[in-house]
């Protein structure tokens, strides 16, 4: 299934750097110690601007997901249904990524299930963080 090649801003650029490096980060508040994602110009519990980059392990677990029957975005639509869910990292619960699932269909992992992450090559040089259940 193509994915988009994400159009970085100035605030999400580090994030989308570090994806690019196949490096996992998060936005960090150190004036409320505190991750937030996706990156925003102010942290958006204390209002705080002290904001910096923190590595993440890459590890998760699955809190959410659905299957996509009717998108909205043209690039996609011949490919539905197709899986979508939310992963909720392992060092906050602040920090929500989504992902496709690669390698996994509907039933075969439940919500709470174990996820790592992995990139997806999107265009030369480009990434998108993925997660692939993990097998226990």
């Amino acid at each position: 299934m193509p994915k988009l090649v994400p159009a970085p801003d100035e605030v999400s650029k580090p994030f989308w750097d570090a994806v690019n490096e196949k490096r996992l980060v998060a936005q960090f508040c150190l004036d409320c110690n505190r991750y937030q994602h996706p990156p925003q110009a102010v942290c958006a519990r204390c209002d705080g601007r002290n904001l910096e980059f923190r590595s993440l392990s890459g590890k998760g677990k699955i809190y959410s997901w659905q299957v996509m029957h009717d998108t909205r975005v043209r690039q996609m639509q011949e490919h539905q249904p197709f899986l979508i869910a939310v992963v909720e990292c392992d060092e906050s619960p602040d920090v929500w990524l989504l992902t496709n699932l690669p390698g996994s269909e509907p039933n075969q992992f439940e919500v709470g299930d174990p996820v790592e992450v992995e990139f997806e090559e999107v265009g030369p040089g480009k990434f998108i963080p993925q997660f692939r259940v993990v097998r226990q």
